[in-house]
Parts: structure tokens; C-alpha cells; sequence
């Protein structure tokens, strides 16, 4: 894929690259189930790097070369494979939950005194 469209990439261009990508390189979609438990394993590597990072554990060491930003796509391509298999329009999902978010915590975060 040309460089140009993977910067302009939206989510429903997501969505269709992965398909595309699991139907060409990876043969076909892991069971529903298996994909949630690699989901799984990724937000645990996302959670060792965060709490080495910027918590109070430290890397042991030679074991330091975790990058956030390709743990955090592990994530979503697994989230959008899950996505596709099930039939989930992550546009749609997304506006939607935005907008439950915005309607429950519009004045919720500014009367925070925590905050």
C-alpha cells in the first residue's frame, strides 16, 4: 500500500486494511475466542511497559527496548480484527460511544474536585 494512504488512513480504511491483510498474509482470522486472548496479551505487554515507564517498577536489565507506540497497534489490530469477525462498524461504534460519553460526562470532569 502507498505510503500517501496509509497517513490518510481512517477507521473504516482500517478495518477494510486488516481484512485485507489477514485474508492475503494471514490466511484467515483466528477464532473469536483466540483473538481475545492475544487482545489479552497485548494490554498486558501495553501494562508491563506503562508500569516500568512511568510507574514505580523498573526494566530488568538488556530488557528495556519495548516501544509504546507499536504495543498500543498490536492492540488495535487485534480490537479490529475482533471488529471485522463479528461485524462491528468501528466508525459507527466509536460516534456512538463518543457520544454516550459526552452526553453522561458533559459536566461530570468540571465538577470533579480531584481534578
Amino acid at each position: 500500500m502507498k505510503k500517501e494512504k496509509i497517513d490518510e488512513l481512517t477507521v473504516k480504511g482500517y478495518q477494510g486494511l486488516v481484512d485485507k491483510w489477514i485474508k492475503t498474509l494471514g490466511v484467515r482470522y483466528f477464532s473469536e475466542l483466540t483473538n481475545l486472548g492475544i487482545l489479552m496479551e497485548e494490554v498486558g505487554e501495553v501494562a508491563r511497559l506503562m508500569t516500568r515507564t512511568y510507574g514505580d517498577q523498573s526494566f530488568k536489565p538488556g530488557d528495556d527496548s519495548s516501544d509504546l507506540a507499536d504495543e498500543l497497534a498490536d492492540v488495535l489490530f487485534v480490537v479490529t480484527c475482533i471488529a471485522n469477525q463479528t461485524g462491528v462498524d468501528l466508525t459507527q461504534a466509536i460516534k456512538k460511544n463518543f457520544e454516550k460519553k459526552t452526553l453522561r460526562d458533559k459536566d461530570r470532569h468540571k465538577n470533579n474536585p480531584k481534578l
